[in-house]
This record gives structure tokens, C-alpha cells and sequence, in this order.
């Protein structure tokens, strides 16, 4: 089972949740904020997000989850 679970809605940045059985990964999203970045030498407002991936490392690999979440980071940017 993954699971995905939005505080973004209550104006939460980010969290941590926690991996109830049978879960194998909880993909945490948080609120979507104006945030200062650097783009091309010059500082800039951008409207960010932070996604945070928990998983169980007995039945998923890091590197794995890690492509997960790059697939989705370049989902939502595209």
C-alpha cells in the first residue's frame, strides 16, 4: 500500500508522517509558498513546494524511491 497525505491544504511547509502497517511509503505533500531562488545569477520569487518520501527500507531501495520522487518532481514541474 502507498499512501499520500496533504497538510499543504493547512498551510503546513512540511512533515514527516509516519508508516502505518501495511504501508511500504508515504509520500508527504506540503503547502505550495512563494520562496526566495536563485534562477540564472539573480534572486527571484518562485511558487515552491517540499515533497518528503518515507519508505520501508525492507521492501523498497533507496535509490529506487530516490528515482520515485525525482519522476514526480519532474511530473509536477512539466
Amino acid at each position: 500500500t502507498f499512501t499520500i497525505t496533504n497538510l499543504g491544504a493547512q498551510e503546513i511547509e512540511s512533515f514527516v508522517p509516519v508508516i502505518n502497517m501495511p504501508e511500504c511509503g508515504i509520500l508527504a505533500v506540503g503547502a505550495i509558498m512563494p520562496k526566495a531562488i536563485v534562477e540564472d545569477g539573480h534572486v527571484v520569487a518562485r511558487q515552491m513546494m517540499n515533497l518528503t518520501l518515507v519508505f520501508d527500507h525492507r521492501l523498497v531501495d533507496g535509490f529506487g524511491a530516490a528515482q520515485f520522487l525525482q519522476r514526480v518532481k519532474y511530473l509536477l514541474e512539466n
